[in-house]
């Protein structure tokens, strides 16, 4: 699960680092993103997205190691990014189901025309507007048959900003709330399955045989839906969307720990990812981190 000589639309280097704030309503997220090649790959097939101009994080994991994972990672983040962007301020799980399609049909006729698997995970954290003061469910400034944020400016303390979850593979989104770090997705895999229905113990042969095997990922042949997870972001919440090479590598405690730091969200990403190269660095690591505050 491997390569991207650029992570995504803004074409930083294959192992580049990015950081940005936004200060927004009340709210100041501080957001950062880095991606590691490691020791055994000589090329990476991650792609990483920070967007400029919203809180709005990404990160893919080609599938293999040909020209149809990076093929395959370029162009679900390229389309996928698109799309989020034309929502405006505008988000809503049709929509997002809708990008997610967008990057399936995308990378299906890529593979089409190579001839050879190509596929990835897609894991992002798009965040709506913050919620007004007064905001209730029913209120002109929620929609809520269709979970759809506008706008709005109205004086008041903020209140909780809304965002999702889009998920599909098994790259990861963790979030950090009042010192507990939570897994908030699920892996696509057969080994995730078979644990958890008792097809076989976790860590047993079998379990670390279907570990690669993906139930649901861009480019299969059946364009499956992504997983949406509605979430809030509080501040004191710290987010963490991650690849493979980085939750192999590195364990619940250090992960949590990391997060949980004072530090700022780029030095959490550089710790982690020097954590994954000592570790052994047997994949590409990519992760993205998102702090909120207030101003």
């Amino acid at each position: 699960m491997h390569r991207s000589l650029t992570t995504g639309p803004d074409r930083r280097p294959a192992e580049g680092d990015v950081a940005r704030t936004f200060d927004q309503l009340g709210y100041r997220i501080s957001v950062a993103g880095g991606t590691r090649i490691g020791h055994r790959y000589p090329a990476n097939f991650d792609v990483l997205h920070v967007d400029r101009a919203t809180p709005f994080l990404a990160v893919a994991d080609g599938l293999g190691g040909g020209e149809g994972s990076a093929l395959a990672g370029s162009t679900a983040m390229t389309t996928f990014v698109a799309a989020v962007r034309a929502l405006g301020a505008t988000v809503g799980p049709d929509q997002l189901r809708s990008a997610v399609a967008a990057a399936q049909s995308q990378v299906n006729a890529a593979g089409a025309q190579l001839g050879e698997l190509t596929g990835c995970t897609l894991t992002a954290l798009v965040t709506g507007p913050a919620g007004p003061a007064g905001w209730s469910p029913g209120s002109p400034t929620w929609n809520a048959p269709t979970a759809l944020w506008t706008p709005s400016v109205i004086a008041g303390p903020p209140r909780p900003r809304p965002g999702w979850i889009v998920q599909i593979g098994d790259s990861r989104a963790y979030r950090l709330r009042d010192r507990r770090l939570e897994l908030l997705t699920v892996d696509h895999t057969e080994a995730w399955l078979g644990t958890l229905h008792g097809w076989y113990p976790a860590g047993s042969p079998a379990a670390n045989a279907a570990r690669y095997r993906l139930t649901r990922y861009v480019g299969h042949p059946d364009s499956p839906e992504p997983d949406l997870l509605n979430v809030s972001l509080l501040p004191g919440d710290v987010y963490c969307l991650c690849t493979d090479g980085v939750t192999d590598e590195i364990g619940y405690a250090l992960l949590a720990s990391r997060l949980g730091s004072d530090a700022d969200p780029i030095k959490i990403v550089h710790g982690l990812l020097a954590d994954t190269l000592a570790a052994g660095g047997r994949d590409n690591a990519t992760l993205a981190v998102l702090r909120v505050e207030t101003r």
